[in-house]
C-alpha cells in the first residue's frame, strides 16, 4: 500500500511539472519577421532590403530575402586601391509557384570572375542597384556584419525563357 501512494504521488508531480513548463514555455507563434506583405520600401523603383530581411512583392508575385553579403572587396574608403572591388549579394527568390532559388547578385558585371549585376528569375530580371554601407579603412569588411543594406529592382523581361526557372 506504501508504494502505491509513492507511486501515486511522483504521478501527480509530473503531471503538475508537465502543466508548469507549458505555463512557462515562451510564445513561439509571435516571433517578429521581416515579412512585409503591404507596403514596400521603395525609392525610385528600388527596393530596399536589411540583411536577414524578407519581403513578399505582391506586383511581382515574389517573396526576396537578403540572405547576406557573401563577398566584400571593395576599396575602403580614403585608401588608394589598383582595383574598386565588389560585393556579393545573397539574394534569395521565390515565386508564389517556384521554389526558392538563392542569385548572387555582384555590383559589378565582370563574367570572367562570374560576376553579374543582373540574374533572371520567373519572367523578371532582377538587378542589384547598391550595397550600403561602404567599407571603411579602420574596421574594413568585419565591422559591417549585419549592417548591410541593399537596394534591388525588378522588371519585366521583354520575352521570357521559361517562367519558373533561371
Amino acid at each position: 500500500m506504501f508504494h502505491k501512494a509513492i507511486i501515486f504521488s511522483l504521478g501527480i508531480f509530473a503531471l503538475t511539472g508537465c502543466d508548469a513548463q507549458k505555463k512557462a514555455k515562451p510564445d513561439t507563434k509571435n516571433t517578429q519577421t521581416s515579412t512585409n506583405t503591404k507596403t514596400v520600401d521603395q525609392k525610385n523603383g528600388i527596393i530596399y532590403l536589411n540583411e536577414g530581411e524578407n519581403k513578399f512583392l505582391r506586383e511581382s508575385d515574389m517573396n526576396v530575402t537578403f540572405k547576406g553579403i557573401s563577398e566584400d572587396s571593395r576599396c575602403p574608403e580614403g585608401v588608394n586601391c589598383i582595383w574598386a572591388g565588389v560585393a556579393v549579394a545573397q539574394v534569395e527568390v521565390m515565386g508564389t509557384s517556384t521554389r526558392p532559388m538563392v542569385l548572387y547578385l555582384a555590383t559589378m558585371n565582370h563574367p570572367g570572375k562570374n560576376y553579374h549585376q543582373s540574374a533572371d528569375f520567373n519572367g523578371r530580371t532582377i538587378t542589384l542597384e547598391e550595397v550600403t554601407p561602404y567599407p571603411k579603412a579602420e574596421g574594413g569588411t568585419s565591422a559591417l556584419a549585419g549592417k548591410y543594406k541593399i537596394g534591388i529592382s525588378i522588371k519585366n523581361m521583354e520575352t521570357p525563357s521559361n517562367p519558373t526557372t533561371k
